[in-house]
């Protein structure tokens, strides 16, 4: 007869705590940093793209604007994936460097204190 294992029945429970390396740590600011430039190409993308509508609305002569503004805001809807894929990953290691900081500053003794 097996001797029952300590844990949960039927295995299911919190999976033991993992360590982030030096490593995790500068891959989550580097995917942190892109992102947040994609972010901010896509911004200056719409917005000059608005720009574009209103100088190609103004005058008939310049129409050629707004098809360039099109062209950039197909560009912002097929950023959006890429952007989702740097970002989800980059918040996700974000937050478990963070939660193994405060994890590790909880259990250090204060200075001054014996």
């Amino acid at each position: 007869m097996p001797k029952p294992s300590a844990g949960s029945p039927g295995g299911y429970g919190q999976p033991p705590f993992q360590e982030v390396s030096a490593r995790d740590r500068r891959w989550a600011g580097l995917l942190l940093r892109v992102t947040i430039a994609i972010a901010g190409l896509m911004l200056v993308a719409f917005v000059v793209g608005i720009v574009f509508l209103v100088r190609a609305d103004a005058d008939a002569g310049e129409a050629a604007y707004g098809y360039i503004a099109l062209f950039l805001w197909f560009g912002v809807a097929a950023a959006v994936p890429v952007l989702l894929a740097f970002g989800i990953p980059a918040l996700v290691m974000t937050r478990r460097v963070r939660q193994q900081d405060r994890l590790t500053h909880q259990y250090l003794p204060r200075p001054g204190c014996r």
